[in-house]
């Protein structure tokens, strides 16, 4: 099968290559130069690099190589639609035809889109599924009994932001809300949110209630681990088999070296 991977920033991509080539496909890729900050000429069987405002280029470029399946891979940031981007046409035209500019709304379009063209969207835990986190403690300090209480107050937060389309990731303490993930991303969240926490912020990252498995399920990596070292954040608090570690055994040492506790957590809803 012929599948081109739309890749964005991270390193996502560069093992969604590696995956898919080692499951039988013969990769193409898509990488956007506004996200793009690893290295995949190597790997990929053939590239093309566009801006992520161009997508009619993209799927000409699909239709034009046969591509029978595309999957998503690596954070493309929404706050470029608010940037001084250069949007083709057609996409001008799409943003204008949506009836709301939610993450699931934009994506589910591309994906009505790529189907249209007899393009199949993969499913992301389908590739990356050894990078869904487990349930429980995966570094050696634990939460306390308070830090607990807030991992589960953040992770009801979290669920009901996500519900709503807003964003999947809090930051909390004391059972109260110190930041919601909006259009900043993650990241920026996180320094938001332990700057009001000072010290000890809980972070809780989680799936949207009805997520769309084919597009933006939950992701971190070291770089979301080196954030909140600096920001003198405390705990990560994943949800367990619906969020991606990139890189656990680094992201483990690391948290182990800083004293940050990782904890893969399973909602209330799940048995």
């Amino acid at each position: 099968m012929k599948t081109a991977v739309l890749a964005g920033y991270g390193n996502l991509p560069l093992i969604a290559i590696n995956n898919l080539k080692a499951m039988g496909h013969e990769v193409v890729t898509i990488a956007f130069n506004e996200e793009i900050n690893t290295d995949l000429s190597g790997v990929s069987d053939k590239i093309y690099k566009f801006s992520v405002g161009q997508a009619k280029k993209v799927l000409d470029t699909l239709e034009k190589e046969r591509v029978e399946s595309v999957l998503f891979a690596g954070k493309i940031n929404k706050s470029l639609l608010y940037s001084n981007l250069k949007f083709d046409m057609f996409s001008v035209k799409l943003l204008m035809s949506l009836k709301d500019r939610k993450d699931d709304t934009i994506m589910l379009k591309i994906v009505e889109l790529l189907e249209e063209r007899g393009i199949t969207v993969l499913k992301q835990t389908d590739v990356f599924k050894d990078l869904l986190v487990e349930e429980g403690v995966l570094t050696k300090m634990k939460p306390t009994g308070q830090e607990m209480e807030d991992i589960l107050f953040g992770f009801k937060v979290a669920k009901e932001i996500g519900r709503v389309d807003i964003g999947q990731t809090v930051v909390v303490k004391n059972k109260a809300v110190m930041a919601v993930e909006a259009i900043e991303g993650t990241d920026e969240a996180i320094k938001r949110g332990c700057k009001y926490a000072k010290n000890g912020g809980v972070i809780v990252k989680v799936s949207k209630p009805c997520q769309d498995l084919r597009f933006d399920v939950p992701t971190v990596g070291i770089d979301t681990l080196k954030n909140i070292k600096d920001n003198k954040g405390k705990i990560l608090a994943l949800e367990a088999n619906k969020t991606f570690v990139v890189d656990k055994d680094e992201c483990v040492k690391f948290a182990n070296k800083n004293k940050i506790v990782i904890v893969g957590i399973r909602g209330e809803d799940e048995s």
